[in-house]
């Protein structure tokens, strides 16, 4: 039976759903910006494209902290868990790469994932495909399903992964996003988490009424543990308001 109450939590309060995803547009340039420079490409390393995004960050859209680690993953280690701290890498010829960055922007968190493919490998591509067909059949799922708890949604998650002939990568599937700094402890408690232990309704509010917001993670794993990709961005899609005077 899921949990209908209130849930105690720091991390959305008091923050519009608006404010957040006008974040986000931020981080999609970056995104964008690094695609246009090339920053990933083979012969370069994992820590070399890390440093190049946060001086490109720095630089033009004015990042000077990120909640977390950047996560920069190529070739086998795109399967590895963030927690995971893999030895330095030189990304190849027709390797696939994923980019995970917890960027704050003034004190708002924009956590923002992609993955690329550098060459033509037909199952790499579909992979990456995959990823944004998949996040966007659990963000309408979950838009459509009031009530759904954090283990439903992330049992959704790996069910549509599984239709697609991947695996589920992740231990959980997103999490709450809102105001930096946030309580650590409160940001891995269950209720807080798109993960199977998460019997909360992820629509409840939080303890002044507020909504809160999230961010979904989808985690892909080759079948055959050659690769994987990653995609994340926020779970409720951006109002967009229809009508007005001509």
């Amino acid at each position: 039976m899921s949990r209908s109450v209130r849930v105690p939590s720091s991390s959305s309060s008091g923050v519009e759903s608006a404010t957040l995803h006008a974040a986000q547009a931020r981080a999609a340039a970056l995104f964008r910006a690094i695609e246009e420079k090339r920053l990933v490409r083979a012969g370069e390393t994992e820590e070399s494209v890390s440093r190049a995004i946060f001086e490109l960050a720095a630089a033009d859209f004015g990042v000077e902290k990120y909640w977390h680690r950047r996560v920069i993953r190529s070739g086998p280690h795109t399967r590895l868990l963030f927690r995971e701290l893999p030895p330095d890498r030189t990304i190849e010829e027709d390797d696939i790469v994923s980019l995970d960055l917890g960027i704050v922007f003034g004190e708002l968190e924009a956590d923002f994932g992609r993955t690329y493919v550098l060459g033509s490998h037909p199952e790499k591509l579909r992979l990456t495909n995959d990823l944004a067909v998949i996040f966007r059949e659990c963000q309408e799922h979950y838009a459509s399903t009031p009530g759904i708890t954090g283990r439903e949604l992330f049992a959704y998650v790996g069910d549509a992964s599984k239709k697609r002939g991947w695996t589920f990568g992740g231990l959980h599937a997103g999490h709450l996003i809102g105001a930096f700094p946030f309580s650590r402890e409160e940001r891995d408690h269950a209720r807080n988490r798109i993960r199977p232990d998460n019997e909360w309704r992820m629509d409840a509010p939080g303890p002044n009424g507020e909504t809160r917001h999230w961010i979904l993670e989808v985690h892909l794993l080759d079948p055959t543990g050659a690769f994987g990709g990653f995609y994340e961005e926020l779970l409720c899609a951006p109002r967009v308001d229809v009508g007005g005077s001509s």
